[in-house]
C-alpha cells in the first residue's frame, strides 16, 4: 500500500477509544513579584482556556487524521461535566458511550503558565475503580457500539479509574469475537492485565516498571529487545510498541524488531505526542500498514506535535508530505 493510499484509507474508519476523559485547563499569567505572604511567585492572570484531554485528545487526533471517532468514558455529574460533553459534542467527538455519574467527579488538570513555563498543576479527579453499576452502564454503550460496527478500539489509560482488570478482558473478549484488532496505551496498575490484545504501546519507563526490571538501554540496547520480548510472550499480543522518547520508538512484530530513530526537531512541547502516537498506531494498524510502516509513521507524527507548545492535534497534510519524503 502506498503513503497516499494509506492516508486515505484514515478516512471515516471508526474507532472506539476507551478510557480516562479530562478537562485540560490552562491559565496564563505573568510573574512580577514574590507574594510577601510566603516565598512563591504572584501570577498576575492574562488569560484561561480549556481543552479536551486524556481520552478525548486520543479521539481528536483520530479526527484529525480522517477518521470517526467515539468515545466511551464516565465524567461526574457536575457543571465541569456539562461543559467538557459540550467541547466533545463541538469537536465532532461521538459520545453515546459516555455515561455520567455521581459517585465521582469530572477530572480536571489545570496548567498555571508563565513565559512559556508551568509553575503549577492542580488536579482535581478521583482514581477510584468504576463501580460495579457503572461497569454495567459502560459495558451496555460499549456493546451497542460494537453492534453498529466497529474498525478498531484503543484502550486509553490515565489510572483514573475507567479501565479496570474486569473491564479490560471483557473489551478484550468482545474485540477477539468480531475480530475488532485492539491497541493500548498503558500506564503501571493495570500493565499486565491487557492479555490478548492485538498492540501494547508503552513508553521505556512503563516498560521497566511494568516488568519491574532495569536497564540501561544506551548502554544496552539489546536488553530492550528482551525486554520486549518477555512483555509479549506474557500479553500474548501480536506487537509490542515501545517510545523511547528522544531515542525514537522500536517495533516488535514476533519475528523482528523495528527500531526507528527519532527526526530532528526543534522540541517546544512534548505533551500530547503519546496520544499522537496511539491514535496513528491504531489508524495504520486498521488499515492494515506492515509493522516498519505503523512504527515509521507514528514516529514522524509524535515529533511532529512536539514542534508546538501545548496539547495538539496532529496536521494530517503536514504528515503525509513527511510521510512522502522520509518513508516513499
Amino acid at each position: 500500500m502506498q503513503i497516499q493510499e494509506l492516508f486515505e484509507a484514515f478516512n471515516g474508519k471508526r474507532v472506539l477509544v476507551i478510557g480516562d476523559v479530562m478537562t485540560d485547563a490552562y491559565m496564563h499569567g505573568h510573574v512580577s513579584r514574590m507574594s510577601p505572604e510566603a516565598p512563591v511567585p504572584v501570577v498576575d492572570l492574562l488569560t484561561q482556556e480549556k481543552r479536551i484531554g486524556g481520552a478525548g485528545n486520543v479521539a481528536l487526533n483520530l479526527i484529525a487524521l480522517g477518521a470517526e471517532a467515539h468515545l466511551s468514558s464516565v465524567i461526574g455529574q457536575d457543571s465541569a461535566g456539562q461543559k467538557l460533553q459540550a467541547m466533545l459534542q463541538a469537536a465532532g467527538i461521538h459520545t453515546s458511550g459516555r455515561i455520567t455519574s455521581e459517585e465521582r467527579k469530572t477530572t480536571i488538570k489545570t496548567r498555571v503558565i508563565s513565559a512559556g513555563k508551568q509553575m503549577l498543576r492542580i488536579d482535581s479527579e478521583d482514581q477510584h475503580d468504576l463501580s460495579s453499576r457503572e461497569t454495567l452502564a459502560l459495558k451496555d454503550g460499549i456493546s451497542q457500539l460494537l453492534q453498529k460496527g466497529i474498525d478498531g478500539i484503543l484502550l486509553e489509560d490515565y489510572n483514573k479509574g475507567v479501565l479496570t482488570t474486569e473491564l479490560i478482558q471483557w473489551v478484550i473478549q468482545e474485540a477477539s469475537t468480531r475480530n475488532i484488532p485492539i491497541v493500548v496505551d498503558p500506564k503501571k496498575k493495570n500493565f499486565l492485565s491487557y492479555k490478548g490484545c492485538t498492540l501494547f504501546k508503552p513508553n521505556l519507563k512503563e516498560l521497566k516498571e511494568g516488568l519491574q526490571i532495569e536497564f540501561d538501554y544506551q548502554k544496552n540496547p539489546n536488553a530492550l529487545d528482551a525486554a520486549i520480548e518477555k512483555l509479549q510472550n506474557q500479553l500474548e499480543s501480536r506487537y509490542t510498541f515501545v517510545t523511547l522518547s528522544e531515542h525514537g520508538v522500536q517495533l516488535y512484530d514476533g519475528q523482528t524488531h523495528h527500531h526507528l530513530p527519532a527526526h530532528l526537531r526543534n522540541i517546544a512541547d512534548v505533551s500530547g505526542a503519546g496520544d499522537t502516537v496511539i491514535a496513528t498506531t491504531c489508524l495504520c494498524l486498521v488499515c492494515g500498514a506492515k509493522p516498519k510502516v505503523i512504527a515509521a509513521l507514528a514516529n514522524l507524527a509524535g515529533g511532529l506535535v512536539c514542534e508546538k507548545p501545548g496539547v495538539v492535534s496532529i496536521d494530517k497534510n503536514k504528515l503525509l508530505q513527511e510521510a512522502i519524503q522520509h518513508l516513499s
